[in-house]
């Protein structure tokens, strides 16, 4: 046998700016233009159906801000726009579509493209970007504030398969991520609230100082007042890249995901809801069901876990949703999740849970039966807030 170690280094680039193509931002010519290879900097650019309701000029001012940059940057094509939201990752079709394009503009490892959208809508580009050529060069611009401050600035691409989130993908990591906050200002209000709940995660198994300081905020963010959201989604943003660049796995080659805590539940949740429920309020409800169920087995005390909910709700979002009652096989569907998660894994069951605020632990083991009355205590919890 013949092993050899091989190491690789990559920069994991997060940029913050405003009005990213109005004529004198230089920040993305400057992203691009660390790659040192200017004179074959060529741009394919997709851009997510949904973004362009609430940014008309949107296309235009891509193509402006390009043609400014004759000589140092090539738009290839008009910007291609095609559909976003969760059912893109559930239309393969888009795949090769996205393939298609690469391969009429002569896109190559030496080219970019950039994705501008939503979380699922930079998945499916990013997979499409990765698995074209072996790789090629994907910059990231985020827009909304779950996209912002975590799955955008994340290294994982996937579509969904067989029904299952994100059963095909893979991970690379994005040349650079360009947080546009301009764009907060034109998503719908579930787009701009979304982003709250994993900002809340992360503070959760990360950062008690953090999670403090969305107490503090929590008016402002129920709000949805744009300062206190950019502060959050920065921060968020921080930890999650700080977590991927420094928990030494940052390929999940383990089966420990700290990242998705309440996402086995969530993630079902999301499938058997039809997509309905959308990923920010399944979070919040998976979150609700692991801290209830943490409590109930004597992982966390009665009172974080109430602080936890509360902030929770005050944020906007609801700890419970009829469709955790829907059963298949005279089983609750959403205990199914579980053994998804596990397959997902790879490997043993590994639920990451928190025993205190800023702090995690991994369980390998889930009493169904406990799981099945933290989801009955926060049916009472919403029933007790109806009006």
């Amino acid at each position: 046998m013949i092993e050899r170690p091989i190491h690789l280094e990559f920069a994991h680039r997060v940029v913050f700016t405003r009005n990213a193509f109005s004529p004198d931002n230089a920040v993305l010519g400057d992203v691009l233009a660390r790659a040192g290879d200017a004179e074959s900097c060529r741009v394919l650019v997709f851009v997510d159906g949904g973004v362009i309701g609430g940014n008309q000029n949107l296309l235009r001012d891509i193509a402006r801000w390009f043609t400014a940059k004759d000589g140092e940057l090539e738009l290839v094509a008009p910007p291609v726009v095609l559909p976003g939201g969760e059912s893109c990752k559930n239309d393969w079709s888009l795949v090769p579509e996205i393939w298609s394009e690469i391969n009429r503009c002569k896109i190559d490892r030496h080219s970019f493209i950039l994705a501008i959208g939503g979380g699922a809508f930079l998945d499916l580009v990013g997979f499409a970007a990765s698995t074209a050529h072996r790789g090629i060069r994907l910059v990231r611009m985020p827009t909304t504030s779950l996209s912002q401050g975590d799955g955008g600035v994340g290294v994982k691409n996937g579509v969904n398969f067989f029904g299952k989130k994100n059963w095909v993908g893979n991970f690379a990591v994005p040349f650079a991520v360009v947080n546009d906050l301009t764009f907060l200002n034109s998503v719908p209000e579930r787009a701009r609230r979304a982003g709250i709940i994993e900002a809340i995660k992360v503070a959760l198994i990360r950062d008690r100082l953090f999670f403090e300081e969305i107490e503090r905020r929590s008016e402002e963010l129920r709000n949805l007042e744009a300062t206190a959201l950019e502060v959050i989604i920065r921060r968020s943003a921080e930890l999650h890249v700080d977590h991927i660049a420094t928990s030494g796995d940052p390929y999940e080659l383990g089966s420990a995901r700290p990242l998705d805590f309440g996402h086995w539940a969530a993630h079902k949740l999301e499938q058997i809801s039809g997509f309905r429920v959308g990923h920010g309020e399944a979070v919040a409800v998976g979150m609700a069901i692991d801290l209830v169920y943490s409590k109930r087995i004597g992982i966390i005390s009665g009172e974080d876990c109430d602080r936890i909910l509360a902030l929770i709700e005050s944020v906007g979002f609801t700890v419970f949703d009829d469709s955790l009652d829907r059963r298949e096989d005279g089983k609750l569907n959403i205990l199914k999740g579980l053994e998804e998660f596990r397959e997902h894994l790879g490997g043993k069951l590994t639920i990451t849970l928190v025993p205190e605020i800023g702090r995690k632990i991994e369980v390998n083991e889930v009493d169904e039966n406990e799981v099945f009355g933290a989801i009955e205590e926060l049916r009472m919890r919403a029933f007790a807030k109806s009006p």
